[in-house]
């Protein structure tokens, strides 16, 4: 390709766009920044802008100038530290990079676009001047979206991650293509139940094996599966298949790779300068500076840009945590403290705030969601009352207290029981959901099937009973690849799920378990209209330490709407356990992991029990009811009819 002088007559930058980014509330700054396909007085070419202030010259160099740092500069935009120029006879698939050279002239590195919208395939890192055309055919699931993301609506997330989901043995083991998996990963999530994908960051990053954790293409969706189109394919067919798409999102920290964001311009330009705040020593990556408007805007942009282009539901904002608190793994002497004195991240504070409004403003149909580990306040409450915005939260507490206790030996449990009811106590703080992610089954933890206590049938229907107790709990759900089918080894995110395993009835059975729980929770709203209300749930008995069992009521807006949840965590039947209800008649019993079709032994009640006129537990009526081993045990009431009384509780 020969190269054509570059020109410096034609801007996309408009003064508008000026005081927005040097303000720091530019959400678009993706339209004019980076490179951009143009015609210019009859004259197809590509734009290009970056904002490098403390640069003493920047050009763009690619295979077109046979990668000359000097023959096509860019122009400084006046005082605005833009970097500009239009190159006639660029266009799409045009590879590039911008030599960025310091005041001094002592600092020179080629550098990526901060805002490019595809990248060379790693270990390439070069920019790709690209489009972002694609005709969508999802308008069904985009009307209807806001009703799928209210807190009444069911929420089930299988987190996945592309390059590890599925591979081609036969084509070198590589992984799918978006285009590929899309398909594949619709009919798996529509067999199961799932109503929602959450992909792990496909945000470009250099690394593999920091799963997209390390961001280095904030506006790029990685290559390695394909172009921006085919990841708008991949997103396009499974909103028509009724399913929703969450990305994970890192605005917490970036790689130091040279061809980054770090040290941009020759000085600390997106992180701060000081490594007491601008250094994450767990990660050994840069820290962003939120304080800085123009970072700000960059980074409100990224945020925004995948909800508008990519049409995509939610982003989970990836270790908030280590973003609101300046001392965050850092030892005493290791933090600057805020100019109040305190440990909380001022900047980061404003930041998330103005992320969240932004979203919900822009896009009122979507959800965010917090990966936050601490007891921060009111983190999933609107900014308006003093919260951080969010509209739900990744519940950690049970998923660390859940997990140490289904670890246990069963003859153990019932010297643990409040870390198995300690999470009611402040289950309605937020608006939760409950993760069992991939950071469960990564660094020597083993699969969520290897931390089950005993083995063969003890092991399987001890995890069973985790996912029935997690599906009867008030609260989204989440649940990482592999899991749903109880795939033994830790995940590898150089391999492949063990596909393998569904050929044996055990794993077969925890399957159907997944797709029935899904089923239920979905279909009853009991189970997930009041997910984030304290009126939908009821403990009956929370108190049965010795025999480590509790149970508990969720409730529907409708009064007829009850379920009752009955978990026994030992591999005990228990026959003639007698439970108070809230009223008489018919209790259907919907679904009980012993069923034989779940690899159980099939203990039960033969379909359901009859409430007899006797107080117990408080409640006026009571079930005396068959209880498996290891299990959990679902009873709807039947709609009571004029004659049966009903107590309406709290």
């Amino acid at each position: 390709m020969s190269a054509q002088p570059i020109r410096h007559d034609l801007s996309l930058l408009g003064p508008d766009d000026m005081h927005l980014f040097n303000e720091g509330t530019h959400y678009r700054a993706y339209r004019v920044f980076g490179s951009h396909l143009l015609t210019h007085e009859g004259h197809a070419g590509t734009h290009f802008a970056v904002w490098a202030p403390n640069a003493g010259s920047v050009s763009v160099m690619g295979d077109f100038n046979g990668w000359s740092r000097d023959t096509h500069p860019l122009r400084p935009t006046g005082s605005t530290g833009v970097w500009e120029g239009f190159v006639p006879g660029l266009g799409r698939g045009t590879v590039y990079k911008y030599a960025v050279r310091s005041r001094d002239g002592a600092y020179l590195v080629d550098k990526a676009d901060p805002y490019a919208i595809h990248a060379e395939v790693p270990p390439n890192t070069g920019s790709v001047v690209w489009d972002l055309d694609y005709a969508w055919s999802d308008a069904e699931w985009m009307t209807t979206r806001p009703g799928r993301h209210a807190l009444t609506a069911p929420m089930s997330i299988y987190e996945v991650h592309l390059g590890s989901w599925m591979r081609r043995p036969e084509e070198g083991y590589r992984s799918l293509s978006y285009r590929e998996i899309a398909t594949r990963l619709a009919d798996h999530c529509e067999r199961l139940g799932f109503t929602h994908v959450e992909l792990l960051p496909v945000t470009e990053h250099p690394f593999f094996g920091s799963w997209g954790y390390q961001t280095t293409g904030y506006f790029a969706p990685t290559s390695r599966y394909g172009t921006p189109q085919d990841f708008m394919f991949f997103v396009d067919h499974l909103h028509q298949r009724g399913i929703g798409v969450i990305l994970d999102w890192v605005p917490s920290h970036f790689p130091t790779d040279g061809h980054g964001l770090s040290y941009f311009d020759g000085t600390h330009l997106y992180e701060h300068a000081d490594p007491r705040q601008g250094f994450h020593q767990d990660w050994k990556s840069y820290v962003f500076n939120y304080g800085r408007h123009e970072v700000r805007s960059f980074l409100l942009s990224s945020a925004l840009y995948w909800l508008d282009v990519y049409h995509l539901d939610g982003l989970r904002v990836d270790a908030v945590a280590s973003m609101l608190y300046l001392d965050y793994s850092r030892k005493e002497g290791e933090w600057i403290p805020n100019q109040y004195g305190g440990r909380e991240n001022l900047e980061a504070i404003h930041f998330l705030r103005q992320f969240n409004e932004a979203v919900y403003r822009e896009h009122p149909g979507v959800q965010t969601f917090a990966e936050e580990s601490t007891a921060w306040p009111m983190v999933s409450r609107p900014v308006y009352v003093g919260g951080l915005g969010f509209g739900l939260k990744w519940d950690m507490g049970w998923m660390h207290d859940t997990l140490k206790y289904m670890s246990l030996d069963p003859v153990h449990r019932k010297y643990h029981h409040n870390q198995i009811t300690f999470r009611m106590l402040y289950a309605f703080h937020e608006n939760f959901v409950m993760p069992l992610s991939h950071d469960e089954v990564v660094h020597g933890k083993g699969s969520l099937l290897g931390k089950m206590p005993g083995g063969g049938w003890d092991q399987f229907a001890n995890l069973r009973t985790l996912y029935g107790y997690m599906y009867g709990q008030a609260g989204k759900k989440l649940l990482f690849m592999g899991a749903e089918f109880g795939q033994r080894a830790e995940w590898n995110h150089d391999g492949s799920l063990d596909w393998g395993v569904l050929e044996h009835e055990s794993h077969a059975g925890i399957v159907k378990w997944v797709s029935d729980l899904n089923r239920l929770y979905r279909a009853e709203p009991a189970l997930h209209e009041r997910d984030c209300d304290a009126e939908g749930f009821r403990w009956v008995d929370c108190n049965d330490a010795e025999k480590s069992l509790i149970s508990f009521t969720r409730r529907g807006r409708s009064t007829d709407d009850i379920v009752l949840v009955v978990c026994n965590f030992t591999p005990v039947p228990r026959e003639n356990y007698r439970l108070g209800v809230p009223r008489g008649g018919y209790w259907k019993e919907v679904l009980n992991s012993d069923a034989a079709e779940y690899w159980g032994q099939g203990f039960g009640n033969m379909g359901g029990v009859e409430a007899a006129p006797v107080p117990s537990h408080g409640l006026p009526h009571t079930l005396v009811m068959t209880l498996p081993p290891l299990s959990v045990v679902f009873f709807k009431s039947e709609a009571p009819s004029e004659s049966t009384s009903e107590a309406v509780t709290a």
